[in-house]
Formats: C-alpha cells, structure tokens, sequence
C-alpha cells in the first residue's frame, strides 16, 4: 500500500547472492537507507560497486538475534530474507519478528503451504520463490506476437497486446487514439513507425489520427473464466444428445463388426462371453418364473443374478430344498453359476490386460513433434515446468528436450525428448522452429545452446535464460537479437515493491522494462487516499486496471478517472519500479494544462458544463459554478494533459465550447 514518506526509512537485507544484490540496487534507487547482512566476507561481487551502495554491511549469520541487532533490525521497516538457503530465511524471518514485531517480513522460499502458515503466524509477511516470478517473462518472450504479458483478477483474463497497424488494421484511420480505451480496454503506449519505444506509459496524445506502421500496446480484460468453467457442462450434454441422435441400427451393427475387426482376441472373448452371460442371465429369470409362477419378476431376476455371480450355495446350500426344484432346471443353475464364474475370471483378465497396457502406453507414448511453427523447451526444471504450462494455456505447439525423464505429472500433454541435448537439437525440427526457450541451470550451456540455434536457424526468436549479470552482458552483446532474461534481475523487483508494503501480483516485460501488477488496500495515511483515479494515473504515471469499493462485492474493470479512492478500497495497477517510487514518495508529476471555457449554447449548458468540471477535475462545485457563469474565463486548476482533453470532449458533448492551454499557449 501506499505509505506517507518518511525520512529515515531503513532496509536490511540478508543474503547478497545474485538476488540479494539486485534487491540492494532497486532499493537504492528509491532513495532510501540499505543495511545488508552476508554470511562471509567477499571480495568479488557480481555487481561491481555494490558494496558502496550499502550503508551498513553486516559479516555474520542473519538468524542470530546480536548480528541482526548490529544490523538495525529494531530500525528496519522491511527486511528481506533472500538467502539460497529456505530454512536460513525461515529462522532469520522469526529472529526478525521476535526483534521487531513491526518489520515487514519479505522472504524467499518456495514452500506454499508453510508460506502460509508463516504469514498466519509472523503477519505482514509475503513470500516468493525467485526462480518463478520471471516464468511467464520466459514464456511471452517465446511468443514473438502481439501477446506480451498476460495474468488473471477476479477470474478475469486480462492481456497485454501490441499491434502494428497496417493497411488492413480495423483501426486504421477510423479513430483518434483516446477512442480506444473503453471500458474493458485501455491504450498504455503509442509509437510511430521508426520511433524508439516509449518507457512510461501515456507518453501518446489523445487526439492522434492512427495511421499504418504505427505500433499500439493495451491491455484488454477478454474474458470470465467463471463461464469458461461453465462450458464443459453444456458440451457434454450437447455431446450426448448428439450421440443419442446417431444411434440407429444401421451405424449400431456396423460399430460392431467394426469392433469385431479391429479387436484384439481377449477383447472378442470379452465380449462374446458378455452376450452369453446376459442370455443366461435373463432365461434364467425367465424359467424360475415359468416354474414357480407365485414368484414375482424381482424375486426371479435376483435368483438369477446370484447364480450368474457364483452364488449357487447360497440358494442350494442346504442339505434339504426348501422347494421343489426339477432336475433339468438344476442343472442349468449349476450350468449358469459355472459360466458366471468363468466370466468373471474373463473380466478380471481383460482389466489386468487394459490397466498394464495403459500403463505401459503412459510411459512410452509421446506426442508426435510439431514440424514447423513451434516453441523448443530446453530445459524442463522448475521455471521449464512452469513456462511448459504456460505456453499449453497460450496454446503453442510445444516440444520439450532434458537430459533425464521428467515425471509426466508435472508435464502438460507436449512431446517429450530425453537424453543429450546438443544431440537432441537434430530432433526437434530447430530449423523451422519460431521459438527457442533455453532454461537449464546452467548458463554456459544456455549460450552454447543458443549459439547453435542461432547457426541452424538465424530466424528463430532465441530466450536465453541467465543468472551472473556479468554474464547475461556478455551474451547480450554477443548475440544481440536474443532476448536474454536474468531471473534475479527480473524477480528482485517484485521483492523490493513488496518490502514497501505492496502486494505484487505479478509481473511482466513491456519495452525491455519490468511492469509490476500491483494491488494497494487504501488506509488512512496512504499517499492514493483521496486521490481521483486520473491523479494517480497520470501524476504517478500507472495504469488503473482494477477498483472496488470496501463495501463493493463486483469489482470495476477499467476503471473511471473520475472515481475518487477512499479507505479501505482496492485498487490494482500496472507500474514500472518507478511508478512504486512515485507513489511511496507521493511525488507526482507536475500539471501543466489549464482549460479555457469560451461559451455556452444554454442554462442548461451551464449547469450540466460545472458539474461536469467539477466532476472530472476534482475541483469544488462552487468554483466550477463561479466559472461558468462568468464565461468566457480559465478554470484556475491545473490538470493533466489527458485529463484535460477528456474535460474539453465532454464540455464539447454538452454544448459547451473550450479548448486547452499548455504553459499559457493554446493547444
């Protein structure tokens, strides 16, 4: 959540490997003071210079309560425990909190269940696993598309697009570019054919004409999964009406000499003695009722039913019957309990055979391999596991390479090859290959990987998994149409936006930046209380996607610049890193644009025309009445550019003629 700034905020973090020194930088960058604690004393570091970005270096073990003591815990307002070691993070977590039971708790650790019951237990605690924050980053890079991030609120699906528009393009020439964002769509950048991409978000004017070659990125909330989930239900019921409706006699008999042809011997045995076992079954009930007529139908079904099963002793088991029987109708009782016996020793052969053949087809089918036009997934550890899935989802022809069997449970349906992967790359069509996601463990691996992939296939969109920043440079200059993505690079920011009070749903690349979904609980100190939504859009520069009300069950999509926060609403938005440091500093970005009302066609005009500014300004009602009804005259309340050309259209719509000054020239 947002917080009011305070001076002397201080960070400790634990643990200065790769991630805990990407942690330092971002959180340096916010401003603020960074104690650190590593177990030894080193000497090379993979970030130079690191160690004059940290104001007090602590050498000990974080989980003693004197080494955390020297380390300012007391004065901490955030400690991140990012150690290699889960149960190092664990102990250090509750020495921290015995020490200072106000410190935020932010610690690396991939155990979900006990991550939960730590936060039930610490409070104020998040927890992330490093290696999978950057899963789906991996995943888009593979897409080489217009989808280049994508993630789920209130079983939503939101996604983040980018189109080129060319001559075709349903957008070409139609619209200025404001007319795009609705109210399940909003344009977070714009750029011309040629132009550098932008870094911030509403760097676009809202009054540009769309023209071929420009490139347009937005996010869209395209669909509820809540029907999605509904739709199974119907198919199947569709599914079986139809198969009902196929049913003739004519398909009936040819679906069983196409069985009879196609089966296996056991499977024709199978079957013939399920005919003969049904015969039995009912000429047995049939003669019992022609025998003995004072039986009902029930009674003669159920003697039946218990010779077919074997169960000849428990209707002549004892030594004298209890009704006259006839001995040719004793015999076939005999005959029919023999055979049930039989049969089911049949039945227990075929499912023996059927459960050790699928078993066996488990383990050794594999999915043919896509020709062309697919994504190659070399390395199927933890982050391969989960960009396997989320390419599945994305639904992308997929083919996995590991040097060992991967257990087909944690796999999604996806062809499969196992042993050498240099040798392996022969396998798996790379020349025609669109994508090529290397995500082993080890990074010289990954480089010689992609350095083949590239001789093979220079076209190919090459993701190159790294973890030394020294070393990911280096593969960047060297191969530099790849997309080499650092994982610690790329999670540390989740962990320093969650070390602020942020709770960081996720995360994804935009214009080779890292964009943080974020979601604040507003309280009563917070920077964003009582801030309209187009305040915190364009003054923090951060893009609304979500808010509800306390009280409010449906959250809004999209939400309206209009709206005005309040305590105990939620609000989730797209930032960069410094979108977050905006916020927790409540430094906003300085409003240049003044609106000039000129006239009104109207009283009715004038009325709707000050309710409208005071609406979407956020400036008092009297003020916007004194306004309109001295026209013409200048609204004295600076806005956003954006912001002001909403109000100016909206004016427009009511019959009210204004325009915009910038820094007193009219726009």
């Amino acid at each position: 959540m947002g917080q009011n700034v305070i001076n002397a905020d201080t960070f400790l973090v634990c643990g200065l490997g790769n991630l805990g020194q990407y942690c330092v930088l971002a959180l340096k960058e916010f401003g603020v003071k960074v104690n650190a604690i590593e177990a030894v004393n080193r000497q090379n570091w993979e970030i130079p210079g690191l160690p004059d970005a940290i104001d007090n270096l602590v050498i000990g073990d974080c989980c003693q309560t004197k080494i955390l003591e020297q380390a300012q815990i007391r004065q901490c307002r955030a400690i991140l425990m990012v150690t290699s070691d889960e149960r190092v993070n664990i102990a250090g977590a509750f020495a921290a909190r015995s020490l200072n039971p106000d410190v935020r708790l932010v610690i690396r650790s991939s155990q979900d269940n006990l991550n939960d019951l730590l936060s039930e237990s610490l409070g104020n605690f998040v927890a992330f696993e490093a290696t999978q924050l950057p899963a789906k980053s991996f995943a888009l890079a593979a897409l080489g598309s217009e989808t280049t991030g994508f993630f789920t609120l209130e079983n939503y699906f939101l996604k983040v697009m980018q189109v080129s528009i060319d001559v075709g393009h349903r957008w070409r020439n139609c619209w200025q570019l404001y007319e795009l964002n609705t109210s399940h769509r909003r344009i977070l950048t714009h750029n011309r054919a040629g132009e550098s991409p932008a870094q911030t978000f509403y760097q676009w004017d809202a009054d540009t004409a769309i023209h071929p070659g420009d490139i347009i990125t937005y996010i869209e909330a395209t669909e509820n999964l809540v029907s999605r989930s509904q739709k199974p239900a119907n198919h199947i019921n569709h599914l079986w009406r139809t198969v009902l409706s196929t049913i003739t006699k004519t398909n009936l008999r040819e679906q069983l000499i196409q069985f009879w042809v196609e089966s296996s011997q056991t499977r024709r045995v199978a079957l013939m003695s399920c005919l003969v076992m049904i015969s039995l079954f009912f000429g047995g009930a049939f003669l019992y009722k022609l025998q003995y007529p004072q039986l009902s139908w029930q009674s003669a079904l159920n003697i039946s039913l218990i010779l077919s099963l074997g169960g000849y002793g428990d209707i002549f088991g004892g030594i004298e019957q209890s009704f006259p029987i006839y001995w040719w109708l004793h015999l076939f009782s005999i005959a029919q309990t023999i055979a049930g016996t039989v049969f089911v020793g049949i039945l227990y052969a075929v499912m023996t055979e059927r459960i050790l053949a699928a078993r066996f087809q488990f383990s050794i089918r594999r999915l043919p391999i896509p020709k062309s036009d697919h994504v190659v997934l070399i390395g199927l550890g933890r982050v391969g596991k989960l960009v396997a899935h989320l390419l599945q989802e994305l639904k992308q022809p997929l083919v996995g390479v590991h040097p060992h069997d991967v257990d087909p449970s944690l796999l999604p349906p996806m062809p499969l090859i196992v042993g050498n992967i240099k040798n392996a790359l022969h396998r798996v069509n790379l020349a025609t290959a669109k994508s090529v996601v290397v995500v082993t463990d080890n990074e010289v691996t990954n480089l010689e990987i992609a350095l083949m992939t590239y001789a093979v296939n220079s076209k190919a969109c090459i993701v190159i998994r790294t973890v030394d920043p020294r070393f990911s440079q280096n593969i960047a200059r060297l191969l530099p149409h790849a997309r080499v993505l650092g994982v610690y690079e790329l999670a540390a920011e989740a962990f320093v936006g969650a070390a602020f009070g942020e709770n960081i749903l996720n995360l994804f690349r935009l214009h080779n930046q890292t964009t943080l979904v974020t979601e604040y609980q507003i309280e009563t100190n917070d920077t964003l209380n009582g801030r309209l939504l187009a305040e915190i859009a364009y003054g923090y520069g951060v893009v609304p996607v979500l808010h509800a009300r306390n009280s409010q069950r449906t959250p809004k999509f999209m939400p309206s610049d209009d709206l005005r926060l309040a305590v105990g609403d939620r609000l989730v938005v797209l930032a960069t890193i410094e979108g977050l440091q905006q916020i927790e500093r409540g430094t906003m970005l300085p409003r240049q644009c003044l609106v000039r009302v000129e006239k009104a066609v109207s009283q009715e005009a004038v009325f709707e025309g000050a309710a409208l500014i005071s609406r979407i300004s956020g400036c008092d009602m009297y003020l916007a009445r004194t306004l309109m009804n001295q026209l013409p005259a200048t609204l004295q309340y600076p806005l956003y550019k954006h912001q002001a050309h909403r109000l100016v259209n909206e004016l427009t719509k009511c019959q009210v003629s204004a325009h915009i000054l910038e820094k007193g020239v009219r726009v």
